[in-house]
């Protein structure tokens, strides 16, 4: 047997979670579509309902969406009367997204499902486990995040 010039261990470590990624990811959206949004408007959406109104420039950094992209989504949840836009009372040039009613009472109504489905979707794993791959998973993101130059 050859060397390889690689470590098999971190590529199957990549390979698995992409691979966990995407079938959770899957189970995940197919319920979001239910309630006719996407992953990205219901990420803001239920950003707004858990951390109250926040500044368009910074929604983007939250839920891991582009700038450019926060423009469109908010637009989208505008035009279905879940989100609305407000002016700053200190800084006239700085807009908020906030969750309107029809808003909160949708999220109220699907968030306890959606976080069934989430739970299901784990089960795989016993609570202990959940616990230890969270922390591994958070411990390992701050490392890539750390390298990234």
């Amino acid at each position: 047997m050859t060397d390889k010039p690689y470590n098999q261990d971190s590529l199957d470590l990549y390979i698995a979670l992409n691979r966990a990624s995407q079938w959770i990811n899957a189970h995940a959206d197919r319920d979001i579509r239910r309630y006719g949004l996407n992953r990205t408007e219901f990420g803001v959406l239920e950003m707004l309902y858990h951390k109250g109104s926040q500044p368009l420039q910074q929604i983007g950094g939250k839920v891991l969406m582009s700038s450019g992209n926060i423009t469109y989504v908010v637009d989208k949840l505008e035009q279905k009367n879940l989100v609305k836009r407000k002016a700053s009372q200190e800084d006239r040039r700085l807009i908020y997204a906030e969750i309107t009613d029809e808003g909160n009472r949708l999220i109220e109504e699907v968030f306890p499902k959606h976080a069934d489905i989430i739970r299901e979707a784990v089960g795989g794993l016993s609570e202990e486990e959940k616990k230890i791959a969270s922390q591994l998973l958070k411990k390992l993101g701050k490392y890539a995040e750390k390298g990234f130059k």
